[in-house]
Parts: structure tokens; sequence; C-alpha cells
């Protein structure tokens, strides 16, 4: 069975992100004053074989563990994992 998986890989909240003051501020230069703040992350989709969601899931989890994230510097969220509707 083929899952889709979406990932949110960001900086953790004690590292500064650099990407996000500069979002910030152009967003406030283009008349947005009430942007407070900006964080900027990765929006990461996989599809995936697996037997079930739970094995999906967890294969998804030990890619972010091991290629898709930096521990050091940023967390992330496994958003969804969803069976993609079988091929006609």
């Amino acid at each position: 069975m083929t899952f889709v998986a979406e990932v949110t890989v960001q900086l953790k909240p004690v590292v500064n992100d650099p990407q996000g003051l500069v979002v910030r501020d152009g967003l406030r230069r283009l008349g947005f004053s009430g942007v407070r703040s900006a964080r900027v992350g990765k929006h990461i989709e996989l599809e995936v074989d697996a037997a079930s969601e739970t094995e999906a899931r967890e294969s998804v989890a030990q890619m972010c563990e091991r290629l898709l994230r930096n521990p050091v510097i940023e967390d992330y969220t496994v958003n969804t994992v969803r069976a993609t509707a079988p091929a006609r």
C-alpha cells in the first residue's frame, strides 16, 4: 500500500532564523506592520510504500531522524500520513 506523508522541519525555537528575519522585514516594508515575527521551515511530501499507516509513520520518522533534519538545530513534525487512492 502507498501512503503520502507530509513533514514540517523547522529550526528549534532557540536557534536564530536569519531567513525568518528577512521575511518579517520584507513584509513590514510591504505595509504588513502587524507581523511580529516569522520563522521559515521546510515542507516535505513523501510517498512511501508500507503495510500500514503505523509502519509508514515509523518509516518517515526514521527518515527525519537520519536525513531530513539536522538534530542539533531542527525539529520535525509528521503532520499527516494518508493512504493514496488505488490506481484504476
